[in-house]
């Protein structure tokens, strides 16, 4: 077949791995348009220019990239790092799924054997820095709910996965994400909810240092910190499942690097949107690709809360902080050293 011969849409199925049915499906999303459609009789012809982007798309259907991912690394063929970076960020979403699968196998596998994890019976006990979960600690509380109505979010989320600690706050309109290494561990996966009044008297007792460890069930919680100990029970109810937040980007976010004492002083100095609950700032990106406070008319943009990211800022401590800007509709990132943020964007 000559290179510039039109290709049927059979002949473009086999060359690419797409099935026929999949090559129209695209073709109607707007992804894979055939080069040229017999008026007469809807035949699609393709172009052979057009085998390797179908084989790209193949490729990311078999990975389960959504449609609006597949569509924005078609637009950008021609910037690998970008497409590279795109698949990097899908992974993390794969990744990120794969570990709630476990979580929620592991609990499968005891119900089977008679360990009902709910009834509290199974205890995991890890051990860990207590500088390292000081600094945890204070990175996602600021972030916990005080609504009476959603008591599970008045908490931070305990979460014993493949060997990790991960701590999660939440109040609906920002949640704040915190790894810790773990020195030692034993015992089952677990996820629990720590109560506030736990984590507040916690705090001041991490600040001599050392390790700590941390027991944790489905009915108690306890740390043992030098000769301090302390325990409570678990707040009751399902937290979300916050990872939904974490992979609900298709594309890839517009990422700027930025000084974080400088630009709270910035946000801290910046005009304001007056809202009925709220101050309302506005992030923006120059064309030369620097982040500007207070400036609306630039389409990457986001507005949020302005108290909201001072508290963020705050708890992610100095340094150097990366930034996430999606666009107006979704949330703003803030990715620290072992740390991650994410505040809802407010409609203008």
């Amino acid at each position: 077949m000559e290179s510039d011969e039109l290709r049927t849409i059979g002949e473009m199925a086999r060359a690419t791995g797409l099935t026929i049915s999949a090559l129209r499906f695209y073709d109607g999303a707007g992804v894979l348009v055939p080069a040229s459609v017999d008026p007469r009789n809807g035949y699609r012809r393709y172009a052979a220019g057009q085998v390797p982007a179908a084989r790209l798309v193949a490729g990311l259907r078999r990975v389960g990239m959504p449609l609006p991912g597949i569509t924005a690394m078609l637009a950008r063929l021609d910037d690998r790092p970008a497409l590279h970076a795109m698949l990097d960020a899908h992974q993390r979403r794969l990744e990120d799924g794969l570990a709630s699968a476990r979580r929620e196998l592991s609990r499968i596998h005891r119900l089977i054997d008679g360990d009902d994890p709910s009834e509290g019976g199974v205890m995991t006990v890890l051990t860990v820095s207590a500088e390292v979960l000081r600094d945890a600690l204070a990175a996602v509380r600021y972030a916990a709910g005080t609504d009476p109505g959603l008591p599970v979010l008045g908490g931070v989320f305990v979460e014993i996965l493949d060997g990790a600690l991960r701590l999660v706050a939440t109040d609906r309109y920002r949640m704040a994400i915190a790894d810790v290494p773990v020195v030692d561990l034993g015992g089952p996966d677990v996820g629990v909810v720590a109560p506030l009044p736990l984590v507040d008297a916690l705090v001041p007792l991490l600040g001599a240092g050392g390790p700590v460890t941390v027991s944790v069930a489905a009915e108690t919680i306890a740390v043992s910190a030098g000769d301090h100990e302390l325990s409570g029970v678990p707040v009751p109810g399902e937290f979300p499942d916050y990872r939904r937040a974490l992979t609900a980007r298709a594309g890839e976010p517009l990422r700027i690097t930025v000084d974080a004492g400088a630009l709270r002083r910035d946000v801290a100095a910046a005009p304001t949107v007056a809202r009925e609950d709220a101050s309302v700032l506005v992030l923006t990106v120059s064309e030369a690709g620097a982040l500007e406070v207070g400036s609306p008319d630039r389409p990457h943009r986001v507005a949020v809360n302005r108290e909201f990211l001072l508290a963020a800022l705050d708890a992610g401590g100095p340094g150097q902080l990366t930034l996430e800007l999606d666009g107006p509709i979704m949330p703003l990132a803030l990715r620290g050293r072992g740390s991650f943020a994410i505040l809802m964007p407010v409609r203008l």
